[in-house]
């Protein structure tokens, strides 16, 4: 038994070499077709610039207080609707609706949410929410914060 121990030990060894190079190559080539995949995917659902510009309109130079009073912050958004028409709407009730929505937002909302990308992403699905649910007509598909100057009083 002792003179076949290291004969059973390289072989196992042997074994788990092979399995764990066979599940790394098959693992690397199912990643290839998913990028793939993936790329092909997102070909098709980009949209022209001329349809973005036509599709979005801008809220620029909101001035608020966030929900700790010593902190001030300056920001635009721009919305992206899914339609022209949608953006006619849009227009319509923005200064009405949607900034004094975009206030209120801002103003329940604390400086640490909105540090880093996650935090700024959270906010425009927060917002994006909301704002949905005021639209006349149509869907907001995206909110980008094109300018944010956060600053302590």
């Amino acid at each position: 038994m002792k003179r076949m121990a290291p004969w059973l030990i390289t072989i196992l060894l042997a074994i788990t070499l092979i399995a764990l190079a066979s599940f790394l190559l098959i693992n690397n080539s199912l990643n290839k077709n998913n990028s793939e995949t993936a790329g092909k995917e997102t070909k098709k659902t980009m949209i022209s610039a001329d349809k973005i510009v036509e599709e979005t309109s801008e809220i620029t130079d909101i001035k608020t207080n966030l929900a700790d009073s010593n902190y001030i912050i300056s920001i635009s958004l721009a919305f992206q609707l899914d339609s022209k028409k949608s953006k006619e709407e849009f227009e319509k009730i923005k200064e009405i609706k949607v900034k004094p929505l975009i206030i209120k937002t801002l103003a329940d909302t604390k400086p640490e949410e909105l540090n880093g990308a996650n935090g700024k992403d959270q906010f425009s699905n927060k917002l994006l929410n909301l704002v949905n649910k005021t639209l006349p007509s149509g869907k907001l598909t995206q909110i980008d914060i094109t300018n944010f100057i956060l600053s302590p009083l």
